[in-house]
């Protein structure tokens, strides 16, 4: 039963980071796979990036960046016993900033760091608290990405594995 509430309390979210995206300039849809310790499962996301805007007189550029995200739960007899197992899907809505170097013409200006804060639904060995930080290191293009992801809580709450994955993504502007 708190299940079903968790999913669709994260439903409503992401309908909203959704709505929110309409306004978006760039949206994009992430695959990938995630791993905690040798553990693979999938992953998917869907991500919204504003329009940059200036830091100061630098050439620094940071974007709003919103995100709504799914990773596979997995089935690990090695955590069976334990408090947080592997077996939970999460769902998580995240928000935060995107920082870029450079101006378009630049050939680097695609690299990217993101720093996020994200709520997620599920409980694992990798991801046991609600509140996350989800780190991404990557590059944008027009209509393709690359990107590193970790997510964690920072050592908040233990266990504190975290989840690091490889995504490819496929996007446009609207």
């Amino acid at each position: 039963m708190l299940s079903r509430n968790l999913t669709r309390s994260t439903l409503a979210l992401a309908l909203i980071g959704f709505a929110t995206a309409a306004s978006a300039t760039h949206i994009e849809v992430q695959g990938g796979r995630s791993y905690m310790d040798t553990f693979g499962t999938n992953t998917a996301f869907v991500e919204a990036v504003f329009a940059p805007h200036t830091i100061g007189n630098s050439r620094f550029t940071w974007s709003p960046d919103v995100s709504v995200g799914w990773i596979g739960g997995r089935d690990r007899r090695r955590y069976e016993h334990a408090r947080y197992t592997m077996k939970d899907d999460v769902w998580l809505v995240a928000g935060g900033a995107r920082l870029h170097y450079g101006s378009d013409s630049d050939w680097y200006h695609g690299f990217f760091y993101s720093l996020q804060g994200a709520v997620q639904t599920g409980r694992t060995q990798a991801l046991s608290s609600v509140g996350e930080f989800v780190n991404t290191v990557g590059w944008q293009g027009k209509y393709v990405s690359f990107q590193i992801r970790h997510i964690s809580n920072g050592g908040t709450h233990g266990p504190n594995r975290g989840e690091t994955m490889a995504l490819v993504g496929v996007g446009l502007d609207i």
